[in-house]
């Protein structure tokens, strides 16, 4: 089994929630969260702006602040691995920045609390 998170724009929740389901994955965990990603950032930026130095922030603007976005956890069986990546770059990709990341890993074990089940039998099948 496999955990994928995944970091998505807020404003394509809805539609990623809906493609999720309809291929069988309905079992979702989201979250907010900030973050921006590898855009280019100049370090003294930077480190002034951090320091309070308003002529810094001025410069710094808008562009390297943290931007909100939304955090998903979807734990799989190994063999529907492809199908929920796909699915989520599917629904996700615009081939613009700030468009997310997908991270893959290992997952041990899954129980569920209120039949005291664990393992693969735990998660969605499709």
């Amino acid at each position: 089994m496999k955990e994928i998170l995944a970091i998505v724009r807020l404003n394509r929740m809805n539609q990623t929630k809906r493609a999720l389901a309809e291929v069988g994955l309905p079992s979702i965990t989201a979250r907010d969260c900030l973050g921006r990603g590898k855009g280019l950032v100049d370090l003294q930026l930077l480190k002034g702006a951090e320091r309070g130095y308003e002529e810094a922030i001025s410069q710094l603007g808008q562009s390297q602040r943290l931007i909100p976005k939304r955090l998903l956890v979807i734990v799989v069986q190994d063999d529907l691995v492809e199908k929920t990546v796909q699915t989520l770059i599917r629904v996700n990709q615009t081939g613009k920045p700030g468009d997310g990341m997908i991270f893959v890993m290992p997952c041990l074990d899954a129980h569920r609390v209120r039949t005291q089940e664990h393992g693969d039998v735990v998660l969605d099948e499709v």
